[in-house]
């Protein structure tokens, strides 16, 4: 158990945290949450021990090993991948070395009969039962698993670490930490440099995981599959909750709600006897009754609403002016860094008001060929062209590091504003969170969320019809996040997101362009579609093994048995597939609501009642209907 007392951390005139109190047990997983600057990665730092609260104390149990993944950290230069991750096992490292120098011992020796020689024969016994104890003997297929799981090729592990962005260094140290298992895992933005793909996979991996787990995380559906708790740090306190991130959202706005009704009736009560005290008080005869009343007024417990902070960003984007049908289109778009394949002659094509996600593993080309589509980046082969009245606005993933550190915030926006925008700036400051002296500011003394914030506003200073937008929110904390999502399902230009916030996707996007070795897989749906059909797709392949490899029965074949479709045929069908398995996701969804109303049993008694219990057999009949021409397009694609 680990026990936070008294938690005070003071930066000049301003309270972090405010003699916080906290108690983590055995098998809880904590999601630390709250907006950016409000203490979280502070809190994370005096757990870990890498600073000291101003007051108050931190009290862990004996032998308490803990990992903290945080964004600051460095790998040693010139050893491989698998040798670096293999630095997570460093004692059955220490103890190998000790069983290699006995052995060599051993073989070089010729006082066979001495106790000495004997004594070495017990040490290497006892060494090797021991590195049996520790799984010596998978601890490096172990090491392979989890890079494997974090996004790492078997052609990576004998790379230098020195070759590798930060990004992927991080993947390193956290594969690292996952491997020694330790008491405490402290996770500071786990999945801001990890794929769709990856974070599933420390998804699962989490999920079975026995130690104590703290993550710092703006990935809400993230916090939801691996938490069992939520604290919120707010204004320098905790406000405590047994629940995942959604949850919590629903018990914190029930909790505020009671709380300001309690309130609300305390205050009227209150009113009342103040009314009756100043007439009492007015009449000699009732003064010491008043008096009275008085006293117990005083002694009554005032009861106190929390401050909350809920300032948000205001964003809207300028209307859209409107651009050519096609958008862009890339012919056989091939890209190549030296011998390495990024891209294979792709083909794809933009079209007016379109809602595009690009997802996949990172390296595979997403933002490569965003960036291609706008001529940021030639392509090695094939053609790419923008359509008629195009007009792009970007956000690129590095975009808040791109700002000047020596202009203010004003003069950053100067810098990217035309010249009839200016009498707007200090407005639109204010929109994005940077009121009064705020404006005059350097860009160095601003955090990572604030950066991406004033990128953002840079963004909005001009008109375009196509917006590009890769990892916009990386920086941005959940409260930001669902504004600017806002403000992106109410613009009407064309969008393309690259993205793997899947919370933020969901809904957002009616097209999903996948990303895998080398070559685009389209999605007709969003982000959850995507999801899902990538899990069929999954199921469909277990089954085939389960099956030996057999083909689907059915339909023509070749000499082989196995059915022949041409090209054509295979794109019709999946097309089918994806139609009918979009289908049925929006029937059952149908059926639930059908469902939950007829769970009230004043349902049967309206009367609609017939009708409605039609359209639900309407329904449950559409469902077996579509079931059966999805298996039927399934079984002929094999």
């Amino acid at each position: 158990m680990l026990t936070l007392g008294n938690i005070y951390v003071q930066y000049g005139n301003r309270i972090l945290l405010d003699s916080v109190n906290f108690v983590l047990k055995p098998g809880e997983r904590v999601g630390l949450v709250g907006r950016n600057g409000a203490g979280k990665s502070t809190l994370l730092k005096i757990i870990a021990g890498e600073m000291s609260p101003h007051e108050g104390n931190v009290v862990r149990p004996a032998h308490f090993t803990l990992g903290y993944l945080h964004q600051d950290m460095l790998l040693p230069k010139g050893k491989t991948v698998i040798a670096e991750t293999m630095t997570a096992f460093s004692e059955i490292l220490a103890l190998e070395k000790e069983l290699h120098d006995i052995q060599h011992q051993l073989a070089t020796r010729e006082d066979y009969e001495s106790e000495a020689y004997h004594k070495l024969i017990e040490q290497m016994g006892d060494i090797t039962e021991h590195l049996h104890h520790m799984g010596h003997a998978t601890s490096q297929a172990d090491a392979e698993k989890v890079l494997a799981g974090l996004g790492f090729q078997a052609s990576d592990m004998e790379r230098l670490t020195d070759e590798f962005s930060g990004g992927w260094q991080m993947r390193i140290e956290l594969a690292k930490m996952l491997l020694r298992q330790p008491d405490l895992l402290l996770l500071d933005e786990p999945t801001n440099h990890l794929d769709i793909e990856s974070i599933l996979w420390l998804e699962d991996w989490l999920s079975s995981y026995s130690g104590m787990v703290i993550v710092i995380s703006h990935d809400r559906r993230f916090l939801d599959n691996v938490t069992n708790r939520t604290a919120e740090i707010m204004l320098g306190k905790i406000n405590d909750y047994k629940a995942p991130y959604s949850k919590y959202v629903e018990l914190s706005a029930d909790r505020r709600e009671q709380m300001q009704s309690a309130y609300d009736n305390q205050q009227r009560v209150i009113a009342d006897r103040e009314r009756t005290i100043a007439r009492f008080m007015a009449k000699a005869t009732k003064t010491k009754m008043a008096q009275s009343m008085q006293k117990q007024l005083d002694k009554l417990e005032r009861i106190e609403i929390d401050d909350m902070d809920t300032a948000v960003m205001n964003i809207r984007f300028p209307e859209a002016p409107r651009s050519g049908e096609v958008v862009a289109n890339a012919e056989r778009v091939s890209k190549y860094y030296g011998k390495h394949k990024v891209l294979e002659s792709i083909d794809l094509q933009l079209l007016r008001g379109e809602r595009v996600a690009f997802v996949g593993q990172n390296g595979q080309g997403k933002t490569t060929l965003a960036k291609m589509l706008i001529g940021q980046e030639p392509a090695t082969s094939g053609k790419i062209t923008l359509g008629h009245n195009v007009s792009v606005g970007y956000y690129a993933q590095n975009q808040a590091e791109t700002l000047d550190p020596k202009l203010t915030l004003l003069q950053t926006m100067e810098r990217n504003s035309p010249e009839e925008m200016r009498t707007k700036l200090r407005g639109i400051l204010g929109a994005f969170l940077f009121s009064g002296e705020d404006v005059d500011k350097k860009v160095v003394a601003l955090s990572g969320g604030e950066r991406a914030r004033l990128a953002l506003a840079c963004m909005l200073l001009r008109p375009f019809n196509f917006l590009l937008l890769d990892e916009p929110t990386n920086h941005l904390d959940m409260l930001s996040k669902e504004v600017l999502k806002q403000a992106l399902l109410a613009y009407k230009g064309t969008l393309l997101v690259v993205s793997h916030d899947r919370e933020f996707l969901s809904d957002l996007t009616t097209r999903t362009m996948e990303f895998r070795d080398g070559h685009l897989y389209e999605h007709l749906g969003d982000v959850n579609y995507f999801l899902e059909k990538r899990r069929l797709d999954n199921m469909r392949d277990v089954e085939k093994r389960a099956l030996g490899g057999r083909p689907a029965a059915g339909g023509g074949a070749s000499d082989n048995g196995v059915q022949v479709l041409s090209s054509e045929e295979k794109k019709n069908l999946q097309r089918q597939v994806q139609k009918h398995e979009k289908r049925i996701s929006e029937i059952e969804a149908e059926i639930g609501k059908w469902e939950e109303k007829m769970t009230d049993p004043e349902f049967y008694n309206r009367p609609d009642s017939q009708n409605s219990l039609k359209k639900y057999g309407d329904l449950k009949a559409e469902l077996a209907k579509v079931y059966g021409e999805w298996e039927s397009a399934v079984e002929k694609l094999g």
